[in-house]
């Protein structure tokens, strides 16, 4: 690398060995103690303190571009970076994001929350720099899990043939990605990492790199070398597609690391480090049971246990009334992108487990499957996040909806979901679904509107059908459950409050306000925003002559526009406000502060209503 790259400083450039191993002790109480009252990401980033630091060692990341992958591992990254006694504002209301942000620090290179990127964006970066004619280091960090994510093997693919120089950094925490290949393969890669020949090595090729003889040598050394490791070892993937592989080393060593990476950092080609690591390290109970510590709420330390019991929510509504309906027909499959526990399918996995799917953090592939199963007479059912269906939306047209396949789509963490912030609230599915042909969508606003509309869509509907509902399940709507696409909740001669699924508690209170003043609204609640009931709406804005339309997702291919284009083509006018996100990304913060700040709460509606009102 060039004088300017080695004369970098990386943040911890001047640590010993013995006092990097003694801060990651630290920083690893520090984790702890910071999640424990703010809730957040923890085992997997308990697993990946030493490896940070170690980077931290050897690259200086306001220059160094270092791409997380998902971005749940960053918590260390943010504490070396000037953000340590930030730590207790973690993922809350103006605080620090629980991701990458690059708006954040100029250490955070690309923003993070979605899964198996990391690669395609580095090769970016790489391309970028070779193109500008620039020089820096560019590094991604993939969890091994983000691996069962076909993009992540497009991005492999291309940078393995690339040649650009840069380095993978695969965190393998247990999963069982790569096989054991025995005794012979430990010791290589033991071998492989001693000083003495990281230092032959470099030296070897720095020497016979000098003259075109030496390289010759050296190409015809290095292809004997690689036959006679083939001949004793399985050949790695990663070396087929193009990369140096090193490793695998023990993440959790900080001075092995650091000599790794920095042996890494200078080889001027792609490669592949390989660690181990252990999720929630040094902490039992997230070591214990590392899935239910890998996102939690507050928690007591001492014990692991969380502060504020959970109870029912949508979520496990969900699982519960899938298992109802696969006890009654045979047909009925649930399909999952490694989101058992997040989608309320533990208990479906237990009673039924060959006809639980769990296709990984690849949600293309489940549409697609379940196309395929639909196709051949099963009813299966995805149960996904909101904001990681919008992964799938070509499987959504291409496999499903020209076919007209019954595949139904339970979408999870629909509208705003607080804390995760812009890559997680579920504001966009109402505008992409929506621009389907053929489907249904349901806007359940409590639990038994979802037992009742998903049982409707998954036992009588055809087609494609999603069913869309809020995270949790607090301050749910309690109204009877309502047949038809539309309902009209109360009565009114002044204005019309048009709304679904989880804001109609906040129309409600909009309304109480409204009625204090003497102002009647008729509220009418709509159980399908696809297809649209616009006659009700229509009857009820020509008594009124005001309307608001209510919802929490992005403006742009809304309900609200499609209710305004139902008014304008029937001749209707009204006085009318739009209440939404509009066409923004919304930060981080509980539900109800960001529904505060968007006007989406009941007192904000209330307000909303006046203005437009005023308008006669």
């Amino acid at each position: 690398m060039s004088e300017e790259i080695n004369n970098s400083r990386p943040i911890l450039a001047d640590l010993s060995d013995a006092q990097a191993a003694a801060l990651s002790y630290d920083l690893r109480q520090e984790l702890i103690q910071d999640v424990s009252e703010t809730g957040g990401h923890l085992a997997s980033n308990l697993g990946t303190v030493e490896l940070v630091v170690a980077i931290h060692r050897v690259f200086d990341t306001s220059r160094d571009r270092l791409v997380f992958d998902v971005g749940h591992q960053c918590y260390t990254h943010k504490m070396l970076t000037g953000r340590r006694d930030q730590m207790g504002t973690m993922r809350k209301f103006g605080g620090l994001s629980g991701f990458p942000k690059p708006t954040e620090s100029v250490h955070d290179a690309f923003i993070a929350g979605h899964a198996s990127n990391s690669v395609a964006v580095a090769m970016g970066m790489a391309r970028a720099r070779t193109l500008m004619g620039e020089d820096y280091h560019v590094l991604a960090l993939i969890g091994d899990g983000a691996l069962s994510g076909g993009l992540a093997y497009e991005g492999l693919s291309n940078a393995g043939e690339s040649k650009e120089p840069m380095l993978v950094i695969l965190n393998d925490n247990g999963m069982s990605i790569t096989r054991s290949v025995g005794g012979v393969a430990e010791h290589l890669a033991r071998q492989r990492l001693k000083p003495q020949y990281l230092t032959f090595k470099k030296g070897y090729r720095r020497v016979l790199n000098s003259n075109w003889l030496g390289r010759k040598i050296y190409r015809v050394t290095h292809k004997l070398k690689k036959a006679v490791k083939e001949s004793i070892l399985p050949s790695s993937m990663f070396e087929n597609m193009g990369f140096t592989y090193l490793g695998p080393v023990d993440g959790h060593d900080v001075a092995k690391l650091t000599q790794i990476l920095r042996y890494a950092r200078d080889l001027k080609e792609p490669a592949l480090l390989h660690v181990r690591t252990v999720k929630g390290r040094n902490y039992p109970p997230a070591e214990e049971n590392p899935d239910a510590f890998h996102g939690v709420g507050p928690f007591d330390r001492e014990t692991g246990a969380a502060r504020k019991k959970g109870g029912e929510n949508f979520s496990s509504v969900f699982g519960e009334t899938m298992c109802q309906m696969a006890g009654e027909d045979k047909r009925v499959c649930a399909i999952t992108a490694a989101m058992l526990t997040g989608t309320g399918l533990e208990q479906f996995q237990q009673k039924f487990p060959e006809r639980c799917f769990d296709v990984g953090i690849a949600e293309g592939c489940a549409v697609s499957m379940a196309a395929g199963m639909a196709k051949q007479g099963m009813i299966p059912v995805f149960a996904v996040y909101s904001t990681f269906l919008q992964r799938a939306y070509d499987m959504i047209i291409h496999d499903t909806a020209i076919s007209g396949l019954h595949v139904v789509f339970g979408v999870d963490r629909s509208g705003l979901v607080g804390e995760d912030g812009e890559t997680h609230h579920g504001v966009f599915d109402v505008a992409f679904l929506s621009s389907v042909p053929g489907m249904t969508i349901y806007a359940p606003a409590s639990f038994a509107e979802l037992r009742v509309m998903l049982r409707r869509a998954v036992m009588e509907d055809t087609g494609p059908v999603a069913v869309r509902y809020p995270r949790g399940g607090e301050g749910e709507f309690h109204g009877c459950f309502a047949d038809g696409p539309a309902a009209c909740l109360c009565e009114g001669k002044d204005i019309t409050l048009v709304t679904y699924g989880a804001m109609v508690q906040e129309v409600e209170r909009a309304a109480q306000l409204l009625k204090q003043d003497g102002i009647q609204a008729e509220i009418i609640k709509l159980n399908t925003i696809m297809p649209l009931d616009g006659e009700r709406v229509i009857r009820s804005v020509r008594k009124t002559g005001a309307l608001l339309v209510v919802e929490e997702c992005v403006q742009s291919g809304g309900v609200g526009e499609r209710v305004a284009a139902c008014l304008e083509q029937a001749g209707v006018p009204a006085r009318m406000a739009l209440c939404n996100i509009g066409d923004q990304f919304v930060t981080q913060g509980s539900v109800s502060q960001l529904r505060a700040m968007l006007g989406l709460d009941g007192e904000g509606l209330y307000k909303k209503a006046l203005e437009v009102l005023e308008r006669g």
